[in-house]
């Protein structure tokens, strides 16, 4: 697996959702690579977020707006003319959207629906990289992995939503063979320095250590497909090449996930970090019940490692150690943004190996 520098050196990319955790990690990726990047997304979501802790907005092409209004969408990419599109704008919490589920779809569905005609109507756009997540299965809990051609469904509205977003990507694709090609991309729990998204364990863990308070746990032992951040971007990028140089046959649904025996017990995370951090905190199970959220979830990636050559980089050790040097350099005065541009180089440098 090798993300190619060469292949993006001077690309107009676009970026959605380039102030949140995971759409800011690719963004400064795709700089270091040589890449023209313009961003388009609401506000950073969070106070810190990794946006600002890296200062991307001096990096990129930043604009605001939101995905939920169409023009604003037409005329951002209209403005920047980009060759490829990364969609990562999205409503990302479980949680949240029991609360507001019509936040929630209008984001989810309606957000790529105007990202997808948006991209319908410039000539410049050859390729556009929709990310949706591993929810969109019909999740019935059994302990194989899940595979790209398997129902999609979701239990909640944010795994519903995505699922939605995932059959009008389809529906586009078919409809519209003479526009761009379109691919949709499913990753797992995708965790990573400068995360700092409410509701999210990675998150609550370094928040906790921060303030040296016991770490909350609702669902020690469920089971989740944990992959870094850079893991999974290594999947888009690598699919965005094969895009960009005219293979339209990757434009279809992709899992991105981890090694198998790295779907962990979440109880068995929050031991990991507390013990690279140095921490001799508990952690408890909070006694209010919570809204329903699924116990077993694993992805099926032999697609991507036999179609794309791609496959994970980092074990989940290693991952979670990166994790917690990240956040400990930052919280005693490291910049960002070299910290991260040394993650993206290490990576690239052990992917290419």
């Amino acid at each position: 697996m090798l993300v190619n520098p060469e292949a993006w050196t001077g690309r107009r990319v676009l970026v959605t959702g380039h102030t949140g955790f995971k759409g800011g990690w690719l963004c400064l990726w795709l700089h270091r690579m040589g890449a023209v990047v313009t961003g388009l997304s609401l506000p950073a979501p969070t106070d810190p977020s990794f946006f600002e802790q890296t200062r991307l907005a001096a990096l990129v092409e930043h604009k605001i707006g939101d995905v939920r209004d169409m023009q604003q969408v037409a005329d951002a990419i209209a403005t920047a003319q980009p060759e490829i599109v990364f969609h990562l704008a999205a409503q990302p919490l479980v949680r949240y959207s029991y609360d507001n589920p019509v936040e929630t779809y209008a984001t989810n569905v309606m957000g790529t629906v105007h990202v997808l005609e948006a991209c319908r109507a410039v000539d410049s756009v050859a390729a556009l990289v929709c990310v949706t997540s591993d929810k969109c299965y019909e999740n019935r809990e059994w302990h194989w992995p899940y595979r790209e051609n398997d129902p999609i469904g979701g239990h909640d509205p944010y795994s519903s939503s995505k699922g939605a977003a995932e059959i009008a990507v389809a529906a586009w694709r078919r409809s519209y063979p003479a526009g761009p090609a379109i691919a949709s991309v499913r990753a797992g729990n995708v965790i990573g320095g400068g995360d700092w998204a409410n509701d999210r364990l990675v998150p609550d863990i370094i928040r906790a250590l921060l303030a040296d308070v016991p770490v909350q746990v609702r669902n020690p032992d469920s089971i989740r497909p944990w992959q870094h951040v850079l893991d999974a971007l290594s999947g888009y990028l690598l699919l965005g090449q094969r895009l960009l140089a005219g293979d339209r046959g990757a434009g279809a649904a992709w899992n991105f996930g981890p090694s198998e025996d790295d779907a962990r017990p979440v109880g068995w995370i929050v031991e990991q970090m507390l013990a690279g951090w140095g921490s001799a905190q508990d952690w408890r199970r909070p006694e209010a019940a919570g809204p329903h959220e699924a116990t077993l979830l694993r992805l099926d990636t032999s697609k991507a490692r036999n179609e794309l050559g791609w496959k994970p980089t980092l074990r989940l050790h290693e991952a979670l150690s990166i994790i917690v040097d990240w956040h400990k350099q930052v919280a005693h005065g490291g910049d960002a943004r070299d910290i991260s541009l040394r993650q993206i180089d290490g990576f690239a440098l052990r992917g290419a190996a």
